[in-house]
């Protein structure tokens, strides 16, 4: 993670993506991933201070953060605005409503990454934006007010 800080901060990007984690039967989720307990254990914030470079969280359908609660939560405890929410709004359709981790995330959210899709016949079919099932019109409405970033990427 060091690297990718320092490589973000070569190339002029402001965030790098950390995904901290994943739960299944062979890591329980009282295990703490090597990048998340390097961060925890304040060696990896200096450093992303030193460089101005976020450390952005993301939940990928790992079951580690399963809650808009326990995302903010888990983002919160680091006590560091170095460290907020890459947040894809396809990735927690599975647990709840995307609006609902917006709302609750927040002014956490570093990356914003929208992308839409169907369920169809138990598998999962990406569709093109505002044609799948993920519910647009309940997003919070200003991007800005809600501490939402100005820009999204999508697919």
């Amino acid at each position: 993670m060091d690297a990718s800080l320092q490589n973000a901060h070569i190339y002029g990007a402001s965030t790098v993506l950390l995904v901290p984690g994943a739960v299944s039967t062979r890591r329980p989720a009282t295990r703490t991933p090597g990048c998340a307990r390097s961060a925890r254990s304040g060696k990896l914030i200096p450093l992303a201070e030193k460089r101005k470079v976020i450390i952005a969280v993301e939940e990928v359908w790992n079951k580690f953060l399963l809650s808009p609660l326990e995302f903010a939560r888990y983002v919160d405890e680091f006590k560091s605005p170095w460290v907020k929410a890459y947040f894809d709004v396809g990735n927690v359709v599975f647990y709840g409503y995307p609006q609902d981790w917006i709302r609750t995330l927040g002014k956490r959210i570093a990356k914003l990454h929208i992308k839409d899709f169907k369920f169809e016949r138990g598998q999962t079919v990406w569709t093109p934006l505002r044609e799948g099932q993920i519910d647009w019109k309940s997003r919070p409405r200003c991007p800005r007010r809600s501490g939402l970033p100005r820009h999204a990427t999508w697919n």
